[in-house]
């Protein structure tokens, strides 16, 4: 009998293995890839571009939009809440370099851009910095505000004075440097575990240099971490205590503890953050 089953399975075996190859790739509705090149350093990145449902029909409105970094990362999870939660909404996510040299991206992974790009210090050990070329977030950000900015507003029917950044981990951190360098890049910040360890100070250095120092804000702040986090929790309360001490009347700030560890807070992030924007949206 086991004989006879192990037979059948054998012969069957093919057969599955023609259906799985006959599948074809998932494609998120709605959802572009647009190559965008940064027009300083000749990088190459993509944008993930999804419209709302109704985008082509009404052809009068305009969109609130959400940029995040790590493209590939967020957008499942962004897509799936906002298609709940907000659904008048543009998500621009922007993924990592796409052209990056080949061994240091087999080496250290697809992600490795993230390193320079979302990092506001360079790193204290030379064989690392020069590996990595870390502290990179003010070029990384003016290729945001000058091309990507630029192309999104050029090309879409969006609300200019209604631009969110998403970002968690190291991508938080990246929206930390754009809130205390160049807040008026967007309107809202949601801040997600920020990756602040050790560079607090530098982030007080450059506020009191630039013009976010002396200025109003002017931004809706959501800051989270997960309640299992504890140094990462240290520091996202340093960054609270900070926003805090500005006592600035411009500055809306929204602070919750989440739940679980690195990993677990972000679905959690994704959603409470959302139901935030949304209810800003409404008022």
């Amino acid at each position: 009998m086991i004989k006879n089953l192990i037979l059948t399975f054998s012969f069957l075996l093919p057969l599955v293995s023609i259906e799985a190859s006959e599948g074809k790739p998932y494609e998120m509705p709605r959802t572009h890839v647009i190559p965008v090149k940064n027009s300083v350093s000749g990088w190459q990145y993509d944008l993930y571009i999804k419209l709302p449902e109704g985008y082509l029909e009404k052809n009068a409105t305009k969109y609130p939009v959400i940029y995040f970094p790590d493209a590939a990362w967020n957008i499942e999870i962004l897509s799936a809440s906002t298609e709940f939660l907000m659904e008048e909404v543009i998500l621009v996510g922007i993924s990592w370099q796409t052209d990056i040299d080949a061994d240091l991206k087999k080496e250290a992974g697809i992600h490795v851009s993230r390193y320079r790009d979302y990092t506001m210090k360079e790193s204290a050990k030379p064989e690392i910095q020069t590996k990595y070329q870390l502290g990179k977030a003010g070029k990384h950000l003016n290729f945001i505000r000058t091309d990507i900015i630029d192309y999104v507003e050029k090309n879409y029917r969006v609300d200019p004075g209604n631009r969110t950044f998403f970002g968690y981990s190291l991508g938080s951190e990246f929206g930390a440097y754009i809130l205390f360098t160049q807040p008026d890049t967007f309107k809202n910040y949601i801040l997600g575990s920020p990756s602040l360890v050790g560079d607090i100070p530098h982030l007080i250095e450059l506020a009191s240099h630039s013009e976010s120092e002396t200025k109003s804000l002017n931004a809706n702040v959501f800051v989270s971490y997960g309640s299992l986090e504890k140094e990462l929790g240290e520091h996202a309360e340093k960054l609270i205590a900070i926003l805090k001490s500005r006592n600035d009347k411009s500055l809306s700030l929204k602070h919750v503890v989440i739940e679980g560890d690195h990993q677990a807070a972000l679905p959690m992030t994704v959603v409470r953050s959302v139901t935030w924007l949304s209810a800003l949206a409404g008022e």
